[in-house]
């Protein structure tokens, strides 16, 4: 997948590797500093926010206030409560 901007895709496949590399090599085996990626993270980091400026797109029009776990357990329990009432009938 190519990045938001075209200049910036060579540094992604950059950190691509550096991660990949990181993550078969250290982390699965326990190692869990991840610093070794961080220079080139932030270098591709830079270029996305500029492309991101350049299309004219705020961070803050694309993040998303994400409430984890609560509709699925809404949603669980309530089926849960209607599999209990069928169950009585």
């Amino acid at each position: 997948m190519n990045s938001i901007g075209n200049d910036c895709n060579e540094l992604k496949k950059q950190y691509d590797a550096c991660f990949n590399s990181w993550f078969s090599e250290k982390f699965l085996k326990g190692q869990t500093d991840d610093s070794a990626c961080a220079p080139i993270f932030r270098v591709y980091q830079e270029c996305v926010k500029r492309a991101m400026r350049e299309h004219k797109i705020e961070l803050r029009e694309i993040e998303t206030d994400f409430n984890t776990g609560s509709e699925y357990e809404s949603a669980s329990s309530s089926g849960g409560k209607q599999q209990q009432q069928q169950t009585k009938s």
